[in-house]
């Protein structure tokens, strides 16, 4: 059964979609959106406290601390206290790729307010995500985008408890705008701030949904970055079963939807989705990835180039628009896109089934499978996968479509979860320089704007998850999530 029930998704909950191409003088425009922020101070609805005072100390609220949900909290400048529970209030902004979003949430997982400011014209532009623009059109989204997002939660920053910010994995380029954003407000207005893993992230936004969700659940993360198969035993404790040796599905899809000649503005996904219905997907007989390797980890690579030399075959011209094909055509084209969605969740089902026995070898109550990311807002994934947790005698959990793309509601949500835990930093200063690093003794959990996780593994590998033919890159690779707080729980012990 697919539970779609959006148990917290109240009356109030509010968003917006924005959509910002910025000015092509890149480092023009990005100097420019720097200066007026030095210079002017905050936006105007956040210039009531400016400058604050002087923040007084938290209590207990170091990296890692073991301080109780419902113990009291000290009361910084800017006129909130830290609220306990569900009275918590949060701020989350995502920019770790090619959106712009911000959202406010409760604690008791109600919605206030959600706003994104899309640069899906930008991807068609420029045939997907170029970080340097993509960095422009965040810059010139980000203060607009916040400033609407507390707006429709009839709040100011005042009214926080905490700014929580994707620090990792994404685009350096693209995280730093989103970090310094979150940075400025949290040290304006003194208010504690989190830094989230964009993954883990993914997979707790499912706990909005389905209240009952309770640890231990299994994972599917798909998007066009990432294919992850995860154990999350508990909060911020996670096993990685299985992860992508070179493409991810959201790429393969993008990829053939822009080699077919689709519209992209709305992403390779939805346009393959909608073209595959006309399809015979039996038509063309595509090879299913990684059959020969019974492990948990996926590859794309492979069939993107079985689909690139289909296309080749029967003189697909790309320059063509869906729209302008002949019958035959299109027919063709048609055929393409159902054969490969039918191969690219085929091989998506098969990790799962695996996966699910190896997830409960180790938590035999595991009662769920939670499927997030991008990808899994195609209709198709989901029923596919749904016949999957049947044959297990699992439940699929599927946040709806506005929360499986990214969004400000998952960080803000994953910001609660670990506040309740203590695992937060207090306000950084007002004036904080822009290149400000932590010192060499701080364990933070908060990573300062320069010192960010492009690429940050969310759990520790579990040992049938080892691929001899893993190509991944481990340049710049950050210590696991998990690894990090097992460590700081170990200094405190």
């Amino acid at each position: 059964m697919v539970s779609l029930s959006l148990l917290s998704l109240s009356a109030t909950f509010s968003r917006s979609r924005l959509h910002f191409i910025p000015r092509l003088s890149l480092p023009s425009s990005l100097s420019s959106v720097r200066r007026t922020t030095r210079r002017n101070g905050p936006p105007a609805r956040l210039s009531s406290s400016w400058p604050p005072p002087s923040c007084p100390p938290l209590d207990s609220h170091s990296f890692g601390s073991s301080t109780s949900r419902n113990s009291s909290s000290s009361v910084p400048c800017g006129g909130a206290a830290v609220a306990d529970g569900d009275d918590l209030v949060v701020l989350g902004i995502e920019t770790s790729c090619d959106d712009t979003a911000a959202a406010v949430v409760r604690g008791d997982g109600q919605i206030l307010s959600q706003v994104v400011s899309s640069q899906a014209d930008l991807l068609v532009l420029y045939g997907g995500v170029a970080p340097k623009v993509a960095e422009a059109a965040h810059a010139e989204a980000i203060d607009q985008v916040v400033e609407e997002a507390l707006s429709k939660a009839n709040l100011t920053a005042r009214d926080l408890s905490a700014v929580a910010v994707t620090i990792g994995p994404g685009l350096s380029l693209c995280l730093r705008v989103g970090v310094r954003k979150a940075r400025n407000i949290a040290g304006l207005f003194c208010k504690p701030i989190v830094g989230v893993h964009h993954m883990e992230a993914h997979a707790l936004v499912a706990r909005i949904v389905q209240q009952d969700l309770q640890f231990p659940f299994l994972a599917l993360l798909i998007s066009g970055g990432h294919n992850l198969l995860i154990l999350a035993r508990s909060l911020g404790q996670y096993v990685q079963l299985g992860t992508t040796i070179d493409d991810a599905i959201g790429e393969a899809y993008d990829k053939t939807a822009k080699w077919l000649g689709l519209d992209l503005r709305t992403s390779g996904g939805p346009a393959i989705e909608k073209l595959a219905l006309e399809g015979d997907a039996e038509s063309v007989k595509f090879s299913t990835p990684m059959k020969q390797h019974k492990d948990c980890n996926f590859s794309y690579a492979g069939l993107k180039t079985q689909v690139r030399l289909a296309i080749e075959s029967r003189n697909i011209n790309a320059q063509i628009p869906i729209s302008s094909a002949t019958t035959q055509d299109r027919s063709d084209r048609a055929d393409i896109a159902a054969s490969f969605q039918r191969v690219a969740v085929l091989h998506l089902e098969e990790r799962c089934e695996r996966a699910i026995v190896w997830a409960m070898e180790m938590e035999p109550s595991l009662k769920y499978l939670v499927v997030s990311g991008g990808v899994a807002s195609n209709k198709y994934v989901r029923s596919r996968l749904d016949q999957v947790v049947k044959r297990k005698s699992l439940e699929l959990v599927c946040p709806p479509p506005s929360l499986c793309t990214d969004n400000g509601v998952m960080i803000a949500w994953t910001g609660i979860e670990h506040f309740r835990m203590g695992r937060f930093d207090p306000p950084p200063p007002a004036d904080e320089p822009e290149d400000a690093m932590p010192k060499k003794d701080d364990i933070c959990w908060f990573v300062p704007q320069y010192d960010l996780r492009p690429r940050w593994p969310l759990g520790e590998e579990h040992v049938k998850g080892r691929s001899e033919a893993r190509s991944l890159r481990t340049a710049r690779l950050h210590p696991s999530l998990t690894s990090i707080i097992q460590e700081s729980l170990q200094k405190q012990s």
